[in-house]
């Protein structure tokens, strides 16, 4: 009996040490990507790195693509969704904003991204990545845009993080050249604001 128990102890112990990690799925547009960067510099990269210090707890699979606005997200969204899944990053509306395209359009998109994570995987925690525009879209498109994201989050009860781009959006020495997509050192203070938000939400899970 002390043998068996040793045995099934050690068999535990086993398949603690190799438990399957939990899939994390970015899915943006050039800003997830890493524009201008290699895959491994972008923040989803450097996010993993750190969740796995500690043991291989975390796979991160980038899916994003640059220039990808919420409607080409909701396109491609089936295609991605044949992996499984443990959260959901769904990093999208920033080039909508740009372009200045209708927000009413831009909030069915991300909702029915949403829907369609949940049905396919009703068990997934949803997070939404909050952006904003440009002042010279106007206040009132600014406003609006940037309610669409805590609103979302409410409504699905998803984790929200307020603003991607904390710390880095508008820093110079944070961005490339084209003022919008952050280099290296941006990337890195990006994946260390939200490094938290992803080792608590796999402690929950």
């Amino acid at each position: 009996m002390v043998v068996k128990k040793v045995f099934f102890i050690a068999m535990a112990l086993l398949f603690q040490t190799k438990a399957t990690p939990k899939v994390i799925l970015f899915f943006g547009d050039s800003l997830t990507a890493g524009y201008g960067l290699s895959t491994e510099e972008a923040f989803p990269a450097l996010i993993e790195k750190e969740l796995n210090k500690n043991g291989n707890v975390a796979k991160v699979v980038n899916a994003g693509l640059s220039g990808e606005t919420s409607a080409g997200g909701l396109s491609r969204i089936d295609w991605i969704l044949q992996q499984p899944i443990d959260v959901f990053v769904l990093e999208l509306g920033g080039n909508d904003g740009l372009r200045g395209l209708p927000l009413d359009q831009t909030r069915k998109n991300l909702q029915a991204i949403v829907d369609k994570v949940k049905a396919k995987y009703p068990t997934v925690r949803i997070v939404l990545a909050g952006m904003m525009v440009p002042p010279n879209m106007g206040k009132t498109y600014s406003d609006e845009f940037k309610n669409i994201y805590p609103d979302l989050s409410k409504k699905n009860k998803a984790t929200l993080i307020q603003f991607l781009l904390t710390g880095v959006g508008g820093v110079e020495k944070l961005n490339q050249a084209d003022g919008i997509h952050p280099n290296v050192e941006g990337h890195k203070i990006v994946a260390k604001n939200l490094t938290p938000v992803f080792r608590r939400l796999l402690s929950e899970l």
